[in-house]
């Protein structure tokens, strides 16, 4: 039963981040396209605002990792 748990959270701390990551970026990709419609020089903004919600995703992974290994295995 431990194990179902241990699995549980771990996929619990990639789903959370990744849901919260794609409403995010739902909600970003549509200003940008219309900011770059405007001023086209904002480019670098709009990929550095695409990947700053990638951070929750990434930490996200890491969080399951060392529940994982934590748990051994």
């Amino acid at each position: 039963m431990q194990i179902f748990w241990i699995t549980l959270s771990a996929a619990v701390a990639i789903a959370i981040p990744t849901l919260a990551t794609a409403w995010a970026q739902s909600r970003i990709g549509p200003a940008a396209a219309a900011s770059l419609a405007e001023k086209p020089e904002l480019s670098t903004t709009v990929i550095v605002m695409l990947a700053i919600p990638e951070t929750m995703s990434i930490l996200g992974f890491v969080v399951a990792m060392f529940i994982m290994l934590r748990a051994g295995g």
